[in-house]
């Protein structure tokens, strides 16, 4: 929304990047580089490596990671999970969200100030190059005020590029790292879609890093405003003491009248990236970055104080100063992620080396042949887990007066991959009950896999005067 002259303002301000008219308040955060900074810092590039390299290394002859979405596969640290896998893809994505539900009870946002791509690659990519290219806070205020100039353009054309490099590595998580790498040595033309998807999500990430920015926490991501319903009074939060702190005063009036350990010196809320006042209590805007713990510690250290007047800590413990982490909430979210990963690692481990799925034929339910024996189509579908290529041999277990008739029988499947072939069961018609006969198939490789599927064929059931065919 652009401000103009006669725009009413707002009493208060509705969002700490917007200002009383509405215009957009840009965030120029002084930067301050104390012990929980440094912390960070290491953090988020052992994450940035982390995030690169993932779709590089493989396990087992696979990426670490790679979703497949044409092929509905997707693998995780050298296990593929197939379509056919929906169970192990629940409790997987269950046990995610139950443990952000925990991460968040126990540690508030932490997620959201240590880990977070866009408060990692914003604080220690992006804002480390604008820096870098022009100047300081106090310059880059001066530009903001006189307009771009050519240190601006050089640096939204780095943004551009790191921006694309960033999407190209996401690119690999879905198609691959050796498939980009023959996409990026070729013509665009030869992969419109993937190049299209690339430049989309780099133009996406330039404007979300060179000017939308902090609004992607406070506007865009949801995750803030769950918090009154996450976070409960004995959550740990980025608080500021307000018993030690209160009264504010200015230092050099210290001495002069009774007053807490703030000195007002606004250091908190210059570096604070969403441009918020810690000292305003727990508010949504809050990444717990931070930035406003070591700037006051670092004027505590100047004057003389203890550190910690903004620490980490929970609204309880700022109340009546007890910490306590331990809680129903967090008992249960532990128990329920206990139960979601042993299930989940329980279903894993039990995985078989191959998925067989039985299927009826097209067309008829049977077929009655010219020596009176009634003919079932069947379709098999396999797919093949394994790492090599396997050939599966598909027999009837028993059954008096069976006959399979299978025209691809042993079926050879790729690793990885999963075919599809028919087979006809034959069987005279006194085999038949109520329209069906139960029959037994054996599929297997040999090597690793032997299974045993039951199945019901149909035929001819005497009903009235005539015949029908009867479902399973």
């Amino acid at each position: 929304m652009v401000a103009t002259s006669n725009a009413p303002e707002a009493e208060e301000r509705v969002l700490s990047t917007l200002n009383r008219d509405g215009s957009r308040r840009v965030m120029r955060p002084k930067l301050s580089k104390g012990h929980y900074y440094r912390r960070r810092f290491v953090t988020a590039w052992a994450l940035i490596a982390t995030f690169t390299l993932i779709p590089i290394l493989k396990l087992n002859g696979k990426p670490l990671m790679l979703l497949d979405v044409p092929k509905r596969e997707f693998t995780f640290f050298g296990a593929t999970f197939l379509p056919t896998d929906t169970f192990l893809l629940m409790l997987l994505l269950f046990s995610i969200f139950i443990g952000i539900f925990l991460i968040t009870a126990v540690l508030g946002r932490v997620w959201c100030g240590w880990a977070c791509p866009q408060t990692v690659y914003m604080e220690f990519v992006y804002r480390p190059l604008e820096i870098l290219i022009e100047g300081g806070r106090k310059r880059q205020l001066e530009l903001d005020a006189q307009g771009p100039d050519g240190r601006r353009i050089l640096k939204y054309a780095v943004f551009l590029a790191v921006s694309a490099f960033l999407a190209n590595t996401f690119l690999a998580y879905f198609v691959g790292w050796d498939r980009l790498l023959t996409w990026m040595s070729g013509s665009p033309a030869a992969h419109p879609g993937a190049f299209l998807l690339m430049a989309g999500t780099t133009a996406l990430m330039f404007f979300d890093f060179a000017y939308f920015r902090e609004q992607t926490c406070i506007v865009a991501c949801p995750y803030g405003r769950f918090q009154s319903v996450l976070l409960d009074r004995r959550s740990l939060i980025v608080g500021y003491d307000a018993g030690r702190g209160e009264p504010k005063a200015p230092w050099r009036k210290k001495e002069e009248r009774a007053a807490g350990d703030c000195i007002d010196c606004k250091l908190c809320v210059s570096a604070c990236p969403t441009g918020i006042d810690i000292r305003d209590g727990l508010q949504m805007e809050c990444i717990h970055c931070t930035q406003c713990i070591d700037a006051c510690d670092e004027v505590m250290d100047r004057i003389g104080l203890d550190r910690g007047l903004v620490r980490y800590t929970s609204q309880a413990e700022l109340a009546d100063g007890k910490r306590s982490f331990l809680r129903p909430r967090v008992v249960i979210y532990s128990a329920i992620l206990v139960v979601m990963l042993g299930a989940f690692a329980f279903s894993l481990a039990g995985k078989s080396a191959a998925d067989v799925t039985l299927l009826r034929g097209l067309g008829a339910p049977f077929t009655i042949l010219p020596d009176g024996r009634v003919s079932n189509q069947i379709r098999i579908k396999i797919a093949n887990r394994s790492e090599e290529e396997r050939s599966y041999l598909i027999e009837l277990a028993g059954g008096s007066g069976l006959e399979l008739i299978a025209p691809e029988n042993p079926l050879t499947v790729a690793p990885g991959e999963t075919e599809m072939t028919a087979a006809f069961i034959t069987a005279p018609p006194s085999a038949f009950s109520d329209g069906e006969a139960p029959v037994a198939l054996t599929i297997g490789n040999g090597i690793d896999f032997t299974k045993v599927l039951d199945y019901r064929i149909l035929g001819p059931a005497a009903r009235g005067n005539g015949f029908e065919g009867s479902g399973p």
